[in-house]
């Protein structure tokens, strides 16, 4: 008598769970456990990378905060890691606003310091991460023009009239905005006209190995264009080498981002002698 059939993912009728789709699921509630432990015990910090200007050797334009969390063992998770899972969650607006927190105290610490930090739109009417920047502004008036808040494209485009709003109570006070990753997603061009983004941050699909690729040459340059049309700042992310970094000189882009100059620390100069950091 032949034994039992071996079920094959084939005989798995649609929407039954599967063994891939068990294993996603144990590996996202495994990520939302250690993020929400690093949370609760504020096991968080930032990790910065400068920003560099592309036509002046050397000289940073602006730092970005990157924010990393601590697992149970003491490593240093960055956000790669985590984001995807939590950002649609209550995880991802604790976190955010414990970047800002993080964020406004090194910039009430330095005064030298320019700083851009990451947000999502669903963050805009998060209740505590509006009190943690009123209270820092309130603290210090000069941080406000020493802050940057990113925004990814895909971010911002899923309420775009939000955004807008947000953008403009803000900018009266002296923040300024960087849309993220732009050219990841799809900006629907009716939209983009009211944003009045600062800064404009070209996602790194068309900058890595720019210098080789005549395609995303082109596409980098029509996004120049348009950010130039609409008085934009722009950077490129994830510029590798210099061949890359010179090309992007050359299209025109205003900065450079990447680990060609330096990869994001958790311990920048100004940290090294200092209070570590504590999130708040």
């Amino acid at each position: 008598m032949p034994g039992p059939r071996k079920l094959k993912f084939a005989d798995v009728p649609p929407g039954a769970d599967s063994p891939l789709s068990f294993a996603v699921s144990k590996r996202d509630q495994s990520t939302l456990v250690m993020v929400a432990e690093a949370i609760k015990n504020k096991q968080v910090l930032l990790a910065f990378q400068p920003v560099m200007q592309a036509r002046a050797e050397g000289k940073v334009a602006f730092y970005e905060g990157l924010i990393r969390v601590l697992d149970s063992t003491g490593r240093v998770i960055p956000a790669s890691d985590f984001m995807e899972t939590i950002e649609n969650t209550e995880l991802g607006r604790q976190l955010d606003t414990l970047a800002l927190g993080l964020g406004l105290r090194a910039l009430n610490d330095n005064p030298g310091l320019r700083l851009s930090i990451n947000m999502s739109a669903r963050s805009i009417g998060y209740r505590q991460w509006n009190r943690t920047l009123d209270r820092w502004l309130t603290r210090n008036d000069q941080i406000a023009e020493r802050l940057i808040l990113e925004i990814t494209e895909s971010s911002a485009m899923m309420v775009p009239e939000l955004v807008v709003d947000f953008m403009d109570r803000l900018q009266i006070e002296g923040i300024c905005f960087a849309m993220d990753d732009f050219g990841a997603g799809y900006t629907a061009l009716r939209y983009f006209k009211d944003f009045f983004f600062d800064i404009l941050k070209i996602d790194g699909q068309f900058i890595q190995g720019i210098a080789n690729d005549p395609d995303n040459q082109a596409m980098t340059s029509a996004l120049v264009s348009i950010a130039r049309h609409f008085d934009m700042l722009t950077v490129a992310e994830f510029v590798e080498n210099k061949e890359d970094a010179d090309t992007l000189i050359n299209i025109g882009v205003d900065c450079l981002q990447g680990f060609h100059f330096a990869a994001a620390t958790t311990r920048p100069h100004w940290l090294r002698d200092a209070t570590p950091q504590k999130a708040v």
